[in-house]
């Protein structure tokens, strides 16, 4: 399942258009809610290590923006983001009974 996940998330990144690559606070803004929307599920064995990888990508996502100087590093951010958001997603399907 995670690899389906990361697949479609790929898919969704090849096909976002470049203008994008500048709206990494909204992406990483949504990486975080879903996060916060995946703890206060019941976190068990299997959705706790996607929260923590997901964490730990909105870490490096922040890094990537702030210290963006050309549109690839935006880019990067972005990916992160939405990567972190998938992971989030992942955890809180693995939460639901």
């Amino acid at each position: 399942m995670k690899a389906q996940v990361v697949i479609a998330l790929l898919m969704v990144l090849a096909l976002a258009a470049p203008a994008l690559a500048f709206n990494c606070p909204v992406v990483i803004k949504q990486a975080e809610d879903l996060i916060k929307k995946a703890e206060a599920t019941k976190v068990n064995a299997e959705s706790k290590p996607l929260i923590g990888e997901g964490k730990k990508l909105v870490g490096e996502a922040k890094a990537h923006h702030e210290g963006a100087k050309t549109k690839k590093d935006h880019g990067d951010a972005i990916r992160k983001a939405k990567t972190a958001a998938a992971y989030a997603e992942e955890a809180i399907t693995l939460a639901t009974p």
